[in-house]
């Protein structure tokens, strides 16, 4: 009995000794990839005709479902906004009597009644001239209606609120300085879901449970090949490429537009205004960022950390003061 219990011990330490490397390999740590420059979109809202392209490019390059459509009654938008299985949006935001930007003096109703008269079901006169545009204006109704569309996506901040709250690591910046979620380590607590100042990252609850949101086509870019959204793009409204060389780009076409008379634009998330630091997926606006549901000054939960603690110790403190002048006066 005891000669088989020595044999059983020997051979079940022979087994550790085999398995010995294995359990160190779990200790050894991986090169890190070499940095490369940062990569992100620039996104020119003033170019999008609404197509969706890059939406349903986004889902089949990425095997995500498709979504029934779901139609609001507000708008044409069937999408309404980013989720854990979708993570482009094309936005339809529809300006019915838009207010006319500030320094024309008029407001949309007056416009309306001073634009040109043309026959539009009549045959014009061969002699009537054609009169001119009116600043402002859109074909071919003259009048102050207008779409905006806006294909949203993961801004790929510089310094992610979703990866400052993530607890378990599972949020990365990449080497192209994109915001990643890897899903073998995310369990699904949904702190980065509500420390998006964006809405844009979601937790799947029909499916996985997990945290999802755009990778900037991660395994796309690690082959040299541009993210399946900026491909599809037929108007070429999603640009892809080094950050610094779209900043260039944004500044060059908001300068065609705004000499155009486009006074209206504007670039979101280009300089490093926004959440101290700037987004790698950045925007030219033709109107406020809230019409485009983007808030003007984004919140890190990080910043409020400090003020909060300190006015939970002052708090505490305050309360064992009264406590202990409470007993004492009660003795």
């Amino acid at each position: 009995m005891l000669e088989q219990r020595g044999r059983e011990s020997v051979s079940s330490i022979a087994q550790g000794v085999k398995q010995l490397p294995q359990l160190l390999t779990l200790l050894h740590k991986e090169t890190p990839p070499p940095e490369e420059p940062a990569l992100g979109f620039f996104t020119d809202t003033s170019l999008c005709i609404g197509c969706k392209a890059c939406e349903i490019a986004c889902k089949q390059w990425n095997q995500l479902p498709a979504a029934t459509p779901d139609w609001s009654g507000t708008s044409y938008d069937n999408t309404q906004h980013l989720g854990a299985t979708t993570w482009r949006h094309v936005q339809f935001i529809e300006q019915i009597e838009r207010r006319i930007p500030a320094g024309t003096g008029q407001s949309a109703q007056q416009t309306s009644s001073t634009l040109p008269k043309l026959s539009l079901f009549q045959p014009m006169d061969s002699a009537e001239a054609i009169p001119a545009t009116p600043p402002g204006t859109a074909l071919p109704f003259f009048n102050s209606d207008r779409w905006l569309m806006h294909s949203d996506v993961c801004k790929h901040c510089a310094n992610a609120p979703c990866q400052e709250a993530c607890p378990t690591g599972a949020i990365i910046h990449t080497e192209y300085d994109t915001v990643y979620v890897q899903q073998d380590i995310c369990n699904g607590c949904g702190y980065c879901v509500v420390a998006c100042p964006f809405g844009v990252i979601a937790r799947d609850t029909g499916g996985d449970g997990q945290a999802h949101k755009c990778t900037l086509c991660y395994d796309r870019l690690k082959d040299g090949m541009k993210p399946a959204c900026a491909k599809a793009c037929p108007t070429e409204s999603i640009q892809f490429g080094e950050v610094q060389e779209l900043k260039k780009n944004a500044q060059e076409r908001l300068g065609l537009l705004q000499e155009h008379g486009v006074s209206e634009a504007s670039l979101y998330g280009a300089d490093d205004k926004i959440l101290e630091g700037g987004l790698h997926s950045f925007f030219l606006l033709l109107d406020e960022p809230e019409v485009y549901n983007l808030p003007a000054n984004p919140a890190r939960p990080s910043n409020h950390v400090l003020p909060t603690s300190l006015g939970t110790i002052i708090t505490a403190l305050l309360m064992g003061l009264m406590s202990i002048f409470f007993f004492s006066n009660k003795e």
